[in-house]
């Protein structure tokens, strides 16, 4: 295929994305040299402050799907879409309350390690794992469908496919040579970038409305769009039901967002990087902070959007994906539409990187070491060595399975339903784990099982994947979460097995006062 002429907005994204990926690629040639240990790779040293654990942390939340595919949802669907943005805002409470200081205390690398305190370690380590890639992949081929959508658009002649396998390649890298300490900076500049950006496109929204929000709201109440019969039809942007149709449905994707967050393991790794709970504590603070006040912002661009480009005109450019670039395009020229191009751009490269470290880890701390060598590494180095080399696969296959499923599927959807697997398998055992005494490792691989497979299976026969389903709602968390939970109940109480209730008073202990958690290491 001949690739066509760029134009002056193509060409200066393109210089954007070159000056991203150069600052990133001396970020992880310099974090190379400091990853040589596993403390270093998998959990930066444990030296990452308050503040920039924040930024980092928002940086892994604020993905493609929350700038491009909620702003879209926002601007082709109205009040519905915004409710993507209230569930992620609000999840970060269950972060903060249950899991962010025990976790930290508790663990070492991965959420398996909280679960293996006081149970059997190798059959939880190797459902955990299982559970983990899952939930990684899910999320990982939502950021790689948003790639390809957003280079396909800037670059003419650059192919869906080949913007994939470019993400694909860049992940790994920063993943295999850079390890949590390169990954942790470039979640902190991508999270300043989006900021600003997002606070600019607010801006100029607002400007178009005199700075009033009851002119910019009065505005969203009759907003017109081609229906799929031709009719042209007026719907008024601020009531619900534009894509719930079922009550039920709010419902369910607001579980999955509200609980889903805690059971995300590439934000939950996040807390390995600090040096005490009390920094992990304040790391969610300022998190919350930050994405509070991008979440807020998603109102103005995500409204700002359907109300100034109207659904039809975002459908004709890029489609939803595109909605908050194409606005920036229009209100602020091609030199701002290439800055937000290239912020989405480093918020995809991002989040992947976070997802890829934290399938890695697990596979190679979980599975590799744990489950199969018994917790002994065979040879010096090999635990970073085997977290390298599942980088490549993962990479590979989410690279795979991003191109088979194509540019047309919404990311914000695939989010939701990485955060309805998350919410029913890991939630359900990390707080059994950690406030239930009588929990045991029966229950732990019961429930982690049951929420993976039930929410994969009633994601397999919803309405978005079945012509006539056999499960009516488009989130599967309404159902699944309560089975994981159950599932976690039931093991426990069938089996035989009595946990050491000295184990667990000596985890509340350790997971309440830090008593004897892991320190930082000395570079």
């Amino acid at each position: 295929m001949t690739a066509a002429p760029a134009s002056s907005g193509s060409q200066t994204s393109l210089w954007m994305f070159l000056a991203f990926v150069a600052a990133t690629l001396v970020i992880t040639w310099i974090s190379a040299r400091k990853s040589s240990d596993a403390s270093a790779f998998f959990a930066a040293g444990r030296r990452i402050t308050g503040w920039q654990n924040g930024l980092a942390v928002a940086g892994d939340y604020m993905s493609a799907a929350s700038f491009l595919g909620i702003a879209g949802m926002i601007a082709m669907n109205g009040y519905d879409g915004f409710m993507y943005s209230v569930g992620f805002l609000v999840a970060y409470l269950t972060v903060l309350f249950i899991v962010a200081e025990p976790l930290r205390n508790a663990g070492k690398y991965t959420m398996a390690d909280v679960l293996a305190y006081r149970l059997k370690p190798r059959p939880v380590r190797a459902a955990a794992s299982l559970s983990t890639l899952t939930v990684s992949v899910f999320y990982m081929i939502a950021q790689m469908v948003g790639a390809g959508v957003l280079v396909r658009q800037l670059i003419p002649g650059a192919s869906y496919e080949v913007a994939v396998i470019g993400v694909g390649v860049l992940m790994v890298v920063y993943v295999v040579f850079g390890g949590m300490l390169a990954t942790t900076w470039v979640q902190i500049i991508k999270a300043v970038l989006l900021i600003a950006g997002s606070i600019l496109l607010s801006i100029l929204v607002l400007e178009r409305y005199h700075f009033n929000l009851g002119e910019f709201f009065a505005s969203l109440t009759a907003i017109t769009s081609t229906a799929a019969d031709g009719q042209t039809v007026t719907r008024n942007f601020l009531t619900p039901g534009l894509i719930f149709k079922n009550p039920w449905d709010q419902i369910s994707l607001g579980m999955a967002l509200l609980l889903g967050t805690a059971g995300l393991p590439h934000i939950l790794i996040r807390f390995y990087t600090v040096p005490d709970a009390k920094t992990a504590r304040a790391s969610v603070v300022w998190a919350m902070l930050i994405i509070g006040l991008f979440y807020i912002m998603t109102t103005f661009f995500g409204f700002g959007a359907a109300s100034l480009l109207g659904p039809d005109h975002i459908a004709a450019n890029g489609g939803t994906n595109m909605a908050a670039p194409e606005l920036a395009r229009v209100l602020g020229g091609e030199v701002f539409f290439a800055f937000i191009c290239a912020v989405a751009f480093a918020t995809i490269l991002a989040v992947v990187a976070g997802l890829t470290i934290s399938a890695s880890t697990s596979f190679a701390h979980d599975f590799f070491v744990n489950v199969i060598h018994h917790g002994k590494e065979q040879a010096p180095g090999e635990e970073v060595r085997v977290a390298r080399i599942t980088a490549f696969v993962v990479g590979a296959a989410s690279i795979a399975i991003a191109i088979a499923l194509g540019p047309g599927v919404n990311v914000a959807f695939l989010v939701g339903l990485a955060f309805a697997v998350a919410a029913s398998a890991n939630l359900p055992v990390m707080v059994f784990s950690l406030y239930w005494k009588r929990f045991n490792t029966a229950g732990a691989v019961a429930g982690l099982l049951t929420g993976l497979v039930s929410s994969i299976v009633l994601i397999l026969v919803s309405p978005d994947l079945m012509k006539e389903p056999l499960f009516p709602l488009k989130n599967p968390a309404l159902v699944s979460i309560p089975l994981g939970f159950f599932g976690a109940w039931l093991g426990t109480m069938l089996s035989k097995d009595i946990p050491s209730a000295d184990k667990f008073t000596e985890m509340q202990v350790r997971a309440n006062t830090g008593l004897g958690a892991e320190k930082a290491s000395a570079h």
